[in-house]
């Protein structure tokens, strides 16, 4: 064979490859996404089919009042539970041993235990101590079941977002406190203007699913007859006994969680926009 025809040999393109044989595992994901998308249009039709306009106008003003419970309980909890971190975090990074124990102690429990029987024991068990609460002037606030599961669930994400800043705070390096220390930075300056707003950006996303677990965890506020968004739900089904009112209650939670979860992103974005350069 000559070198021409080598050469053109050579230059011809490689036969495509055979097409791959579907492995299980994407047949089974074929046929689960093919499951998922026809229970999706059932559930549309199914809703379509059995829409009330008299139910509607008598409870989807209830649902909306609802909704707005629960999102004033999620927004003021979150906001509380915020201010109150940051003195539990210091704590837990105290080298005093009585601070940090008493930290440690107060967020082991509230992370160890489940947020429903915080709930109980508050709203129930305070309810125990009413003479001593009146006493101290203290039962006009616990007499109330919104306040007590704004106290339970101040507590209980203030926990979280206390472990979610000190993680933060102790993912900054190190040299940046001795560089501001060089500068001439006492310790609260470089905490406040150095530290703190690095550690707030590393525990940007963290933050956002505390406040995605707290939205859904919220549901729960219905059991001591709290009429949030679950509260109203079940109210609409003990009159109707139509169970689409809680699958619109599913829905009402799913866009919170969507909208929150767009807003995160876009956010987190913005302010690490620096970063990606």
């Amino acid at each position: 064979m000559s070198y021409v025809t080598e050469t053109l040999v050579a230059a011809q393109p490689a036969p495509p490859p055979p097409p791959k044989a579907w492995a299980a595992a994407r047949i089974s994901g074929t046929l689960l996404m093919l499951f998922w998308i026809a229970a999706l249009a059932g559930l549309v039709f199914y809703l379509y089919t059995a829409w009330d306009i008299d139910k509607i106008e008598r409870y989807g003003p209830k649902f909306l009042s609802g909704l707005q419970t629960t999102l004033t309980l999620v927004g003021i909890s979150i906001a509380l539970g915020a201010v109150l971190s940051l003195p539990v975090t210091l704590g837990r990074m105290s080298k005093n041993p009585v601070i940090g124990g008493l930290a440690f102690a107060y967020v082991y429990i509230f992370r160890g235990t489940p947020l429903i029987a915080q709930l109980f024991l508050i709203y129930y068990g305070l309810g125990s101590f009413r003479e001593q609460l009146q006493a101290v002037g203290l039962w006009v606030f616990f007499r109330d079941a919104w306040n007590c599961a704004l106290f339970a669930f101040t507590l209980n994400t203030a926990a979280y977002q206390a472990e979610i800043l000190r993680g933060a705070i102790d993912s900054v390096p190190r040299g940046q406190w001795e560089g501001a220390e060089a500068l001439g930075l006492n310790r609260i300056q470089t905490f406040w203007k150095i530290i703190l707003p690095q550690a707030l950006i590393v525990a940007l996303r963290p933050y956002g699913n505390e406040i995605i677990l707290m939205i859904k965890g919220s549901a729960i506020v219905a059991l001591v007859t709290v009429f949030d968004l679950m509260g109203e739900t079940r109210r609409a089904f003990s009159r109707t006994y139509d169970f689409q009112a809680y699958i619109w209650a599913a829905v009402f939670y799913f866009v919170m969680v969507e909208a929150l979860r767009i807003v995160w992103e876009r956010l987190e974005a913005r302010l690490t926009r620096h970063l990606k350069r």
